[in-house]
């Protein structure tokens, strides 16, 4: 028996959306990233003798 491991032509188009989904999933990924950080600092709280997490403390 033997394997063949030939592609399938691409239907027409088809790299362009994938590059195009990629590069969102990158710039979505590249600005989201600290601000989720951020969101799930505030989100934890600080640690027990430390002041209080704030947006503005985080801000200034």
């Amino acid at each position: 028996m033997q394997l063949n491991f030939q592609m399938e032509p691409e239907p027409t188009g088809a790299r362009a959306r994938l590059n195009n989904v990629l590069k969102v999933c990158r710039v979505v990924y590249q600005y989201g990233f600290i601000p989720y950080v951020i969101y799930l600092g505030i989100k934890k709280g600080s640690d027990p003798g430390l002041p209080e997490i704030t947006l503005r403390s985080v801000l200034w």
